[in-house]
């Protein structure tokens, strides 16, 4: 039985709805702990895993990604962002995090970045006049946003990218560990499965507003919502522009020290 792991977030819906067989569901730190301690076999994980431990391979023509502004990557914070002297950092994604201290360091900002102290951020007076933000991802994002839409400005790490680079940005790939027989077949179904589920997307749609494709999704979420979300802000290919922009990311976390200086190849199966 084929061991798969999935991040638990809207973003991956229409690569993993309608799937066979059971589905570990998790953040995406967790899921690339146990993908790297075998405990997984084919995971949607975060991108900088890949770029970490380039072991695996990687289905091709499939990602979680964006072409500007994302949505569900952001900053929340208070007055500019040029100001801001600490941005508290979500741990569940190391590729966000990463592309955040890339992307400050690129425009010369320096704030400290600091673990998050509290799960309920960030509506005291203190917040408001402290210099802090904090990086949300996920539907935590989509939910602090649509919650306090007119009390926080919002710097979208994928418009920025977007801005700096030109390039789309690859937040989660499928992964196959290297010991794992016939990975073209793997990945055949996962690509047939997204294929499927973008053809039917206003169906997965209707499911996940009526709480039947996800039982724990938000009940406040529209179909109108959704569907921007999923059409203009996220894309769910690994082309060559998508390749391009994560050699690009892969060279700014060498720059920075956040991964050894090597070369990269791409194993797509």
């Amino acid at each position: 039985m084929l061991r798969i792991g999935c991040v638990k977030y809207l973003n991956a819906r229409p690569l993993i709805h309608g799937g066979e067989g059971g589905v570990d569901f998790d953040h995406p730190s967790a899921l690339c702990n146990k993908l790297a301690a075998r405990k997984l076999d084919v995971a949607l994980v975060s991108s900088f895993e890949f770029l970490r431990n380039p072991i695996y391979r990687i289905v091709d023509d499939v990602s979680i990604s964006s072409d500007g502004p994302v949505y569900s990557v952001v900053v929340a914070h208070r007055g500019e962002i040029d100001q801001i002297e600490e941005i508290e950092l979500d741990p569940a994604s190391e590729t966000s995090v990463n592309l955040l201290r890339c992307l400050i360091a690129e425009l010369g900002l320096n704030p400290r970045l600091a673990r998050c102290r509290t799960t309920i951020w960030p509506t005291s007076a203190e917040s408001k006049t402290s210099g802090r933000a904090r990086l949300v991802i996920g539907d935590q994002a989509v939910r602090f946003r649509r919650q306090y839409a007119n009390e926080f400005s919002f710097w979208d790490l994928g418009e920025h990218w977007h801005k700096s680079v030109g390039l789309p940005f690859v937040y989660a790939l499928w992964l196959i560990r290297p010991e794992v027989a016939d990975p073209k077949q793997i990945a055949n179904r996962l690509r047939n499965l997204r294929d499927g589920n973008l053809a039917n997307l206003d169906e997965l749609i209707a499911e996940l507003v009526a709480g039947v494709a996800d039982p724990g999704a938000q009940k406040e979420l529209t179909r109108e919502f959704l569907s921007r979300y999923y059409r203009e802000h996220l894309r769910f290919s690994f082309g060559e522009r998508e390749k391009e922009g994560l050699r690009i990311f892969a060279n700014l976390c060498t720059k920075r020290s956040l991964l050894p200086n090597r070369d990269l190849a791409l194993g797509v199966v």
